[in-house]
């Protein structure tokens, strides 16, 4: 596929040491932030709603980091923000949401990971979707050519906030090959949509990109921001092998795309270095797709029944973690505008210059790949 390099976008890195304390984290999401965007968007008194992701009840890395979001809503509350709502819904295996009422609690998962109290403390409310009902969700078209059958459901918070603030994490994914800002859009969705997203699964990199096209999103959402200072680097979403490097993370950008491919590059050599025993099933391209196949089938079955288990699609599933054949942002360039030029903007000198060559190598558009 020929792909075009397109419009310039900054990507901050923030360098932050291993196990850090509030007051470090504090720094980082400042500096990565105010590296990419001023906030002059944000006016007195304006609702700000932080998108964390709680697919379960496992700590940091297998969910939003909660000193990262603390810190965030600390620089918020000082730029002016008014209400800041921090909301997810958690994922499947975890939560059964049904017209008729809900099995599950994301609050209580958010509790278990060890961000609920964090979130309060800092000055935020919480908002998980599944506690306002069924019908507490509204439903809008992405972008044209989509692979969507129906149109996404967002919760209605949503409608009632300014602004936007998604805040993932860097990990592996078991099905989709890897979880990072446009994978977050699955906690906004309704459990129908997720039961497409999972039945209709030849095409489901695909449409994790096409649901970040929807008009709120595509309105509302200011920023990015992952703390990367531990790194979920093989299996995920839930589990997998831990890498706590020295140095680790604070990514930033107003694009997702551009975060998501710094994020991606972040993630790739730590997935080298991740011991050969923890990438079995996952690595090999013919156990990997039965694999993955076995569990989105398993996932059907959880939201739709037997039924949709037996007739769920095929999975293609990314055996390794790479930007220019990630499926999910291989659509993203061609729905937002093509491949981002990235610069990478360290915060701080003590960001690793073989680090920095690292990452600026593997998020540059390979010259095989441009547009004659």
């Amino acid at each position: 596929m020929n792909l075009p390099l397109e419009q310039r976008e900054m990507v901050s890195l923030a360098p932050i040491n291993r196990d850090p304390s509030p007051q470090e984290m504090d720094r980082a999401i400042r500096e990565a932030t105010l590296a990419v965007d001023a906030l002059d968007w944000l006016q007195p008194g304006d609702t700000v709603f932080i998108k964390p992701v709680i697919n379960s009840g496992k700590p940091y890395p297998s969910t939003t980091s909660p000193l990262a979001i603390a810190s965030m809503v600390r620089l918020l509350r000082e730029k002016g923000a008014g209400r800041i709502i921090v909301g997810d819904m958690s994922g499947v295996g975890h939560l059964d949401q049904r017209p008729e009422g809900c099995k599950g609690s994301s609050r209580e998962l958010a509790k278990s990971a060890g961000l609920f109290n964090p979130v309060l403390e800092a000055g935020a409310e919480w908002a998980f979707f599944e506690e306002a009902g069924w019908d507490s969700f509204y439903e809008e078209t992405p972008a044209p050519g989509s692979h969507w059958r129906g149109g996404i459901t967002l919760p209605n918070v949503l409608r009632e906030v300014d602004h936007i603030i998604s805040m993932p994490r860097c990990s592996r994914h078991a099905l989709l090959g890897n979880t990072l800002g446009l994978k977050s859009v699955v906690g906004y969705m309704r459990y129908d949509t997720r039961l497409e997203y999972h039945h209709d699964a030849k095409t489901i990199q695909e449409k994790t990109a096409e649901a970040n096209t929807v008009p709120t999103l595509l309105q509302k959402q200011r920023l990015v921001i992952t703390a990367a200072d531990k790194v979920l680097a093989t299996f995920g979403p839930d589990l997998g092998h831990v890498v706590a490097p020295p140095q680790g993370l604070v990514i930033a950008s107003r694009s997702v795309v551009a975060h998501d491919m710094a994020s991606l590059a972040w993630l790739i050599p730590h997935w080298r270095q991740s011991p050969w025993i923890n990438k079995q099933g996952l690595t090999d391209p013919s156990s990997s797709k039965i694999v993955a196949n076995l569990a989105n089938r398993v996932v059907a079955g959880m939201l739709g029944g037997w039924k949709q288990s037996f007739s769920a699609e095929g999975i293609k599933h990314s055996p390794q973690p790479d930007i220019w054949r990630d499926r999910t942002l291989q659509r993203a360039f061609q729905l937002m505008g093509g491949v981002p030029n990235i610069q990478l903007q360290p915060t701080q000198p003590s960001l690793s210059p073989q680090t920095l060559a690292e990452l600026a190598d593997l998020v540059a558009l390979p010259a095989a790949t441009r547009a004659a």
